[in-house]
């Protein structure tokens, strides 16, 4: 409600036009001299405004307007069901009145609409009241003719004395009234009501309005404080319909969108009782002690006026205070003493389109209520609802000429009372269109002759498109029109603060924050707790979310949005540091070539398979020298060779692993290594054979070990182990595995053992060959003054066990990512220890002393031949290289 009531003083001569505002607003500074010249300045004369509010017409529409209020202890000291007497103008009700028959003249005097047919009005006062708006409501519900509603049981032939209702401009009222047209289905269209249970089709059917749902104004009041950052606010309300469905409806929408309330409270309309001044002074001690920088107050102005004049009156701290519509342009707050102390005012006011002509309309309806003869005429004419109402308007007629002119000069051209008069300029168009579809008009005429009943005219208004000036409205399913939304700012001038346009909302919200202004030009702060970091979330503390503690995401987890309070889980594809805002893809880590660990097995590779193709070199050019012949010949070569492929397979495990790597590792690790300890045992048991056995068993397996039966021993081991190696693939397959769990920030790609059971199986083959080398040798008596053989083998397979036994502890404890290092390290460590003790002294004596390579050192007598000479030589040389 957006008016302000004065004081009667109709015999009272008064001659301020406000000079003060002229210099500023020149052309309605004319419009106040005109005035005066038109009325008789200083001569307090009476008008007859009141004689305006009533013509006739084919079809009358009522009006309910706020053109009064009574004193405040009328209501409360009425015992009795009589009228009552309203004492107080109000110059806002006489704006909307004069837009409503604006809007009918150019209606009547145009073909557009209603081409033949004049539209009437009939206008009475609400006073701001329920009991008072509650009479012109009965009247207009009469028969047409008469003073009466008569009880039917069907009132579809039913013809009141009007066809719809412009009004009235609260929720308060229209709550009311409303239910009563909704009986008749008589269409009532609200220029300023805009509580949001008015949408109920159910309870309401027949009620429209021109300015947008409460919720509307809420949602933009959200999306505000959502815009700042405001999430720790104070939410109050006037005790009264209006407020407290408004703070509802904030509360829904606030938690919804994060914002919290930190105090709730209700204002009282005014002091009666003489507890509200306790009750306020009680919301502003919880607003106080909330520590809010922001508070929204959905209230009625007279509310608002309570509590600010308490708020100025005990020094309560500057806030921003985000208004609704229905204070943010009323004279009542705005013209308080001191009220810039109160701090920042935001809010949201409806945008209509530009009524140009508006201020030459009202000047020249005051110049006719001025002139006698214009009035003589009108009294002439009988009014038979006065008879019932009393006078329609009667402190209309004795209004101070400076009341009006400064109501115009400060409200009308300051843009403050545009978005209601253009409301009830729209809801009259909206009632023209109606009647429009229903008659069936074209532009010369309407061909449905038979008189309109309201429920006919309310079946067109549903969902219905019309025009008012340059703007297209239309009413949706709830009787709501969809309008845009001016962001208006206080700006501190004095007497009155001025009304500054810095934003629009039209379902997003666009600022203007260059014309904003703000306490030492900085945008107030209102929040709980600050705002976290980057990678924190928020740990609720108490019972309001917006108050919380910061806790830092985990390395593997991250912060999704500003606003969670839990940290969310990278996929298992993924990773994040410790306070991170996003996942970052794994990348696969397998044993590159590129890495140091890879590089320098590969030196050892390069060493042990250089030692090996020297020797194998030196054997070859040796090939007829006593010592190849001792050693096996071909088959010591064959050894060699298969130790250098055993070195080689270490090249299976560096690289991504694929499913054919996979496979081929462990059969081409352990054949070669077969071929080679095959070779050796064939030399231990040779050795065993001629140390421990007969001589005539001895020569005969040793001229075996020796022949083509050698080969056939070495074929059935590398056989045996080929089988071994074909039934650890089929029964216990390795397989590429991918583990995202081992390591935090890669995906590790490794080929997957399927136990400890299978890696043995394909180790038996030479495990048993090392072992049966290691115990025909270990304990074989070398013979004198010649080279030992056996010495040889025993430390190659000491070499061969100390390196495998090593590799299964390491295996199991190392990092998976790591364990094909280890069984490279093993391989070359493996084959470097059997080439040191075995092959490479071999090699020393062929390069460094070659005096030994002779037939009696390696090669010698028989045994018997052995055993005589030492019987017989008794102090004989025995020494010789062993």
């Amino acid at each position: 409600m957006n008016s302000v009531y004065l004081g009667l003083q109709p015999n009272t001569t008064t001659y301020c036009l406000c000079w003060n505002l002229l210099p500023t607003m020149p052309g309605l500074a004319i419009l106040s001299l005109s005035l005066a010249a038109l009325l008789g300045l200083g001569t307090g004369a009476s008008l007859c405004l009141s004689h305006q509010l009533k013509a006739q017409g084919d079809y009358i529409l009522g009006g309910l307007f706020p053109l009064g209020s009574p004193e405040e202890d009328t209501l409360y000291q009425r015992t009795r069901p009589n009228g009552i007497l309203c004492t107080r103008f109000s110059p806002l009700g006489l704006f909307l009145v004069m837009a409503m028959k604006m809007a009918i003249e150019e209606i009547n005097n145009g073909s557009a609409l209603l081409p033949g047919l004049r539209l009437g009005y009939d206008l009475f006062d609400t006073c701001s009241e329920p009991v008072v708006t509650m009479k012109p409501s009965l009247m207009f519900l009469a028969k047409v003719g008469s003073r009466s509603i008569a009880a039917y049981c069907n009132y579809t032939q039913y013809q009141p004395r009007v066809l719809a209702v412009i009004g009235p401009h609260s929720s308060e009222l229209a709550l009311i009234t409303s239910k009563f047209f909704s009986f008749f289905l008589m269409p009532q269209v609200s220029y300023s009501a805009s509580m949001d249970r008015l949408s109920d089709r159910e309870t309401f059917p027949s009620f429209f309005r021109t300015v947008p749902s409460d919720r509307v104004q809420l949602e933009a009041i959200v999306t505000l404080l959502q815009s700042f950052s405001w999430n720790w606010v104070a939410a109050l309300g006037s005790d009264d319909d209006y407020g407290r469905e408004g703070l509802s409806i904030f509360s829904g929408l606030a938690n919804a969108r994060g914002i919290c309330i930190a105090h709730e409270g209700l204002v009282p309309l005014q002091d009666t009782s003489g507890q509200q001044p306790g009750k306020v002074l009680d919301v502003l001690h919880q607003v106080n002690q909330s520590n809010v920088k922001v508070v929204v107050l959905f209230a009625s102005s007279r509310a608002v006026k309570f509590l600010f004049d308490y708020s100025i009156r005990h020094g309560l701290s500057p806030k921003v205070w985000v208004a609704s519509e229905s204070w943010l342009t009323s004279d009542l707050i705005m013209k308080l003493s001191n009220v810039a102390r109160v701090g920042t005012v935001l809010g949201f006011l409806q945008r209509g389109a530009p009524l140009p002509e508006f201020s030459h309309y009202v000047e020249t309806h005051l110049a006719l209520a001025a002139d006698p003869t214009f009035c003589a005429s009108l009294k002439a004419e009988l009014d038979l609802e006065e008879q019932v109402m009393g006078q329609r308007c009667p402190q209309c007629d004795h209004i101070m000429l400076q009341n009006l002119s400064s109501g115009l000069l400060q409200n009308l051209s300051a843009g403050q009372l545009h978005h209601q008069i253009f409301a009830t300029y729209a809801a009259v168009y909206s009632v023209a269109q109606a009647l429009h579809n229903t008659l069936q008009c074209n532009v010369s005429s309407c061909p449905v002759s038979e008189p309109v009943q309201p429920w006919q005219l309310l079946e067109n208004m549903y969902n219905m498109s019309f025009h008012a000036r340059d703007l297209t409205l239309q009413f949706d399913a709830k009787g709501n029109v969809d309008m845009e939304y001016d962001l208006k700012m206080w700006v501190w001038q004095s007497p009155t603060p001025a009304l500054h346009t810095v934003g629009t909302f039209n379902g997003t919200l666009q600022l203007q924050h260059s014309k904003m202004y703000w306490p030492e030009n900085q945008v107030p702060v209102s929040q709980c707790s600050r705002q976290c970091k980057d990678g924190q979330v928020r740990r609720v503390k108490g019972f309001h979310s917006c108050c919380y503690d910061c806790v830092d995401c985990k390395a593997g987890s991250y912060r999704k949005h500003p606003d969670d309070f839990s940290c969310t889980q990278c996929n298992e594809d993924q990773w994040s540091p410790e306070k991170s805002t996003v996942c970052l893809p794994r990348k696969p880590r397998f044993l590159a070539w590129g890495e140091p660990t890879v590089l320098s097995l590969l030196l050892l590779l390069c060493l042990v398979v250089g030692l090996a193709l020297v020797s194998l070199g030196l054997f070859v050019h040796h090939w007829d020298s006593p010592l190849v012949q001792a050693s096996g010949g071909s088959l010591f070569c064959f050894g060699l060779v298969c130790l250098g492929f055993f070195c080689l397979s270490v090249l299976l495990f560096p690289g991504q692993p694929s499913l054919a790597s996979c496979l081929a590792q462990q059969p081409l690790v352990h054949l070669p290594l077969t071929g080679c300890l095959s070779t050796l045992f064939l030399q231990a048991a040779e050795i065993f054979v001629e140390s421990e056995l007969p001589l005539s068993w001895a020569n005969w397996l040793c001229s075996c070990l020796r022949g083509p039966w050698a080969w056939l021993v070495v074929l059935l081991a590398i056989l045996v182990e080929a089988a071994l190696c074909t039934w650890y693939l089929t029964a216990f397959p390795p397989k590429v595995m991918t583990d995202k769990r081992v390591l935090p920030t890669e995906v590790l790609e490794h080929c997957h053992m399927h136990s400890w059971a299978s890696l043995g199986l394909v180790h038996i083959t030479n495990a048993m060959l090392a072992f049966l080398c290691f115990l025909g040798t270990f304990l074989v008596q070398s013979q004198p003054g010649r080279y030992n053989r056996a010495r040889g083998l025993t430390f190659a397979m000491l070499a061969y066990f100390i390196t495998w036994v090593s590799f299964v502890p390491l295996l199991a404890n190392v990092q998976v990512a790591y364990q094909p290092a280890v069984q490279m390290g093993a391989i070359l460590l493996c084959a470097l220890g059997i080439l040191a003790t075995f092959y490479l002294p071999k090699c020393y004596i062929l390069l460094w002393l070659p005096k030994l390579n002779t037939q009696e050192f390696f090669l010698g007598g028989s045994r018997k031949e052995t055993a005589d000479g030492s019987n017989s030589g008794g102090g004989g040389d025995n020494s010789g290289t062993q």
